[in-house]
């Protein structure tokens, strides 16, 4: 009798322990909010549309966000959070430091899913993911279903933005080493760098290029000169491929026209190893549109906070 009692309390403590390890390390689910909030994705494509409708560049710069998001310490939303005493707020970094730009558009999303939600169950980490894929559709670009169930941080890191995301200076051997440092391959660099095909770019980060090198077209680099100057003027814009408010591939035939505006861009086409990927996406663009909805996937799914990690902040910009 003893010893089936001891069974039963050994069995007993396998299935609690069994529990708690399971929730702790929920898997991300596209259908993780249909029960809990199914009015949750309506909502949030609702007001990425407004916004897009309201200013079409909006879209580049909340896909931009989740990029630079995941690419700190995986996809916890720990772009969105201000400094204070204890935050090293990462919208301070290189990269977002007046650059970064829609933290008002995931508030508002915040404040209306949480509304219909009755209560904030919907993850700002989530959020991001989610408004990243509808802007990209708002453009012209593929849907596809969205991983769900991230929790939200509640540390942010200026010195691993920095660090980890990565920089428009860059040639192709130092972005190969960064995107495998987030566990993406060469195929991933080239594709999502296409993400390039919307968007605009600051002065400051292409000024080096059009002035000083030479894998250029020199028409395309009188142009870009007419707009960046050698000295200030490193806020003007100038977008990022011909389309820069359409989901297309004329990304990948600027490159292979020597027409990249970023170092970083022209970089995926210098007679390296990632100049065949380029050709392939700039011949097919259904092709890239495949490749890219399995990229982001993949890139959304890198080092998420689930079950009891992280919090569900009330507010995005701040812990709770």
């Amino acid at each position: 009798m003893e010893m089936n009692i001891m069974s039963f309390l050994s069995l007993f403590i396998f299935l609690i322990f069994s529990i708690v390890t399971v929730s702790c390390d929920t898997p991300l689910s596209p259908s993780y909010y249909d029960q809990g909030c199914p009015e949750a994705l309506p909502t949030i494509k609702r007001v990425v549309e407004e916004a897009i409708a309201n200013e079409r560049r909006m879209g580049a710069s909340l896909l931009r966000l989740h990029f630079h998001d995941c690419f700190v310490n995986g996809c916890d939303a720990s772009i969105l959070l201000d400094q204070t005493s204890t935050i090293d707020s990462e919208k301070n970094a290189a990269a977002n430091l007046n650059s970064a730009r829609g933290f008002e558009v995931i508030d508002k999303i915040k404040f209306e899913v949480d509304k219909v939600c009755h209560r904030p169950v919907v993850s700002c980490a989530d959020i991001l993911t989610v408004a990243a894929r509808d802007s990209v559709v708002a453009l012209g670009g593929p849907s596809w279903d969205v991983k769900l169930g991230r929790r939200d941080s509640t540390t942010a890191s200026q010195a691993a933005a920095d660090a980890n995301i990565p920089s428009p200076f860059m040639d192709l051997p130092a972005l190969i080493k960064n995107f495998e440092n987030q566990g993406l391959d060469e195929e991933d660099l080239v594709v999502l760098s296409g993400a390039h095909t919307l968007g605009s770019a600051q002065c400051r980060t292409f000024r080096a290029r059009i002035y000083t090198q030479t894998n250029i077209d020199p028409a395309f680099a009188h142009h870009l000169q007419t707009i960046c100057p050698q000295v200030g003027g490193d806020m003007k814009l100038a977008p990022l491929d011909p389309t820069p408010n359409s989901f297309d591939n004329r990304y990948f035939t600027n490159l292979m026209s020597k027409k990249g505006l970023l170092r970083s861009d022209q970089a995926l086409f210098t007679g390296g190893e990632t100049n065949e990927i380029v050709e392939e996406y700039n011949e097919n663009q259904n092709k890239f549109s495949m490749d890219f909805i399995k990229s982001m996937i993949k890139m959304g799914n890198i080092k998420p906070l689930t079950g009891e990690k992280g919090q569900i902040r009330k507010d995005c910009k701040k812990v709770n």
